[in-house]
This record gives C-alpha cells, sequence and structure tokens, in this order.
C-alpha cells in the first residue's frame, strides 16, 4: 500500500527514547491494517477473535501497543481516513477487494491441505467498520486523542506535522513525505522481535525516521520533484509507469525537472491523468477543526470494554491501566513542574 521509495531515501534508526516526549501522529487505518495482519494463529492464520466470535485483533494491538509508547513518553495522536476519498482511488479500491478475495480463497486451500496458512490470510484480512469505531471507543477510554481527517490520513497527519501540532507522522506508508510531513516514522507499530514468514528466525524490527529536508538534499530534489518520483513510481492512486522504479524516476526527474516535460518521456497508460493525482498530493482536502487533548483514562470503561465484552485477560488489561494511569500521573506532573516554572 502506498508509494515504495525505498532503495532512495536516507533513512536512520532511533530507539523509542528518541521519541519520548514528543507528539506522534498515528495513521489509524495504517496501524489497524498492521494489527489484523500481525496477530493470527500461527499456523492456522486465524486473527483473534472473542467468545461472540467477532475480530479483536486491532483492539489488542492498539490497546497494547499504544500502552506500551505512552509508557515509553511518547504522546500519540490517532488519525482517521475521511469521506472524501479521490474519485481516481476508487479503482484500487475495488482492485484490492478483489486481491483479498482471491487471498481467501488460498488461504482456505492451504487449510484443506494442512499448510501452515498465515500468509495467505494476512492478505486476506479486512478492516471493517465495527473496528474502525471499537478502536475510536477504546482510544477514547484510553484518554488518547484522535483526529477525523477530511480525506486521506497520511495528508492529515502531514497538514498537522507542518502546523507543528505533532512532531511526526507513524506510519509504514511513505506517502506522508509527498503531502509534505517534515518528518516520517516507520516501524513503530511493529517495533520488536518479529518472525520471518516461513522460517524459524526472527528479526529485530527498530524504528526509523525519514527527515523530508534531508531526503530532499540527498537526492537533489524539490518537494514537488519528489511527488513526481511518486507518480512514476506508482501510488495508491494509479500503477505508475510500467518499468520505472524509484532510481528511474530519480533519473528521470533530474533530467526532466517538470511533470509536463517527464510525461512527454515516458509512456503513462493510467485511466487518471498524472496531473490530477500531482495536484491532490500538493492540496489534499484537510481539516483543522480538531483538539489535541490526552486525558486520565477511564479504568471502569476499559475494563468493560476490554475484558467483560471482548473476553481479554482481565489481569494483563488491568496491568496495562495501571501504566497508562502511571504515566498520565507521570506526565501531569511534568506539565505542572513546568507551569509554575514559566509562571510570571
Amino acid at each position: 500500500m502506498g508509494v515504495q521509495l525505498a532503495g532512495i531515501i536516507p533513512t536512520k534508526e532511533i530507539e523509542l527514547q528518541n521519541l519520548s516526549g514528543k507528539k506522534v501522529g498515528m495513521d489509524a487505518l495504517n496501524w489497524s491494517y498492521q494489527f489484523l495482519s500481525i496477530i493470527r494463529d500461527r499456523m492456522t492464520g486465524e486473527p483473534l477473535k472473542d467468545s461472540k466470535g467477532r475480530i479483536t485483533s486491532v483492539d489488542s494491538g492498539v490497546f497494547y501497543r499504544t500502552t506500551n509508547l505512552i509508557e515509553a513518553g511518547i504522546k500519540p495522536v490517532y488519525v482517521f481516513d475521511g469521506p472524501e476519498i479521490p474519485e481516481f482511488k476508487k479503482k484500487t479500491i475495488e482492485e484490492r477487494k478483489e486481491q483479498r478475495e482471491e487471498a481467501r480463497k488460498k488461504w482456505e486451500e492451504a487449510l484443506k491441505r494442512g499448510e501452515e496458512a498465515k500468509v495467505y490470510a494476512q492478505a486476506a484480512g479486512q478492516l471493517t467498520d465495527e473496528m474502525i469505531e471499537d478502536v475510536k471507543k477504546l482510544l477514547d477510554y484510553m484518554g488518547v486523542p484522535w483526529v477525523q481527517g477530511k480525506s486521506e490520513g497520511e495528508a492529515q497527519l502531514a497538514a498537522m506535522a507542518i502546523k507543528g501540532d505533532i512532531w511526526c507522522s507513524a506510519s509504514q506508508d511513505w506517502d506522508s513525505l509527498l503531502f509534505g510531513s517534515p518528518r516520517l516514522v516507520r516501524n513503530l507499530s511493529i517495533t520488536g522481535k518479529r518472525k520471518l514468514p516461513r522460517k524459524e528466525a526472527y528479526i529485530e524490527i527498530k524504528p526509523e525516521i525519514i527527515e523530508l529536508d534531508r531526503a530532499l538534499s540527498t537526492l537533489g530534489v524539490t518537494q514537488k520533484q519528489l511527488i513526481i518520483i511518486g507518480i512514476l513510481v506508482g501510488t495508491d492512486y494509479a500503477p505508475g509507469v510500467k518499468g520505472v522504479g524509484p532510481k528511474t524516476a530519480l533519473k528521470l526527474v533530474k533530467e526532466h525537472k517538470t511533470l509536463e516535460r517527464v510525461l512527454e518521456n515516458v509512456k503513462w497508460e493510467a485511466d487518471v491523468e498524472a496531473e490530477e493525482i500531482y495536484n491532490f498530493f500538493l492540496k489534499p482536502p484537510v481539516t483543522d477543526k480538531y483538539k489535541i487533548e490526552w486525558k486520565e483514562p477511564n479504568r471502569e470503561k476499559l475494563i468493560e470494554f476490554m475484558v467483560e465484552e471482548h473476553d481479554f485477560s482481565r489481569e494483563r488489561v488491568e496491568k496495562a491501566i495501571d501504566k497508562l494511569q502511571q504515566s498520565f500521573t507521570a506526565g501531569r506532573q511534568v506539565s505542572l513542574k513546568g507551569w509554575f516554572k514559566n509562571k510570571p
């Protein structure tokens, strides 16, 4: 999902502690899909479910990962996609539905053969409106702010980061950079040890940061030219130019400079006009009607939601709530000290 710029964009590994005290904007749908994909039975690929058969993988990921980030001193803000999806993305959405259906069939076939089916199951995962609403409800109970964007979540994150309301965007996708986010942090939702697919081996995944100014300087391009590179490689809105990867796209942009001249030297075959995608990245629909405020977690509501409604372990949930409450109290004390210190 999203544009793929790995290989040309400079990244730097960081520790969670490097983000302590910073407001980090999470791409809510991107993170939710990550949790829906990862939190599954190793062999069958079945997602985590409660006693009523409702999928709870996303709830589990959001609750425990967010708690760990808050304990590390990070101030999370979740941002959700809005209804104003560009017309030219609708074809992509339909294609993804078909891909998920094909993956579902392969998943079922693998189960019948008694093979490890998690890889196919991950590709078949579908995030529902009910899951999204559950995440919003859970965040409210945790005291974590969330913002409803107008259109793409990455665009909303970038707008908030440009204003300084958050320090960075956090997503596995690179799109926030094309929308102008000054910083992007990847791997934050999957930090830690991860098993390699179909192998009895694990790798350590650490967060990595991409700074837009450094990336542009290293590549020797402007923000607008970075958008052109993304369009050539392929975005959520169009597949790009056949046979053109990030390095070739960079070469084309440095040689021809503008989108108009680049298009004169490639074969653009997508149904949507490249200029339309370009303009969307430059001026996407975003909102400034939001309030970012962290509140004390609601222990009673969290236990009711996680334990009584969705069958999570009471002991584990209560330990997580203790961490949330301790972090909130510590953060409030730090804020009060700063207020008294700076009071005239």
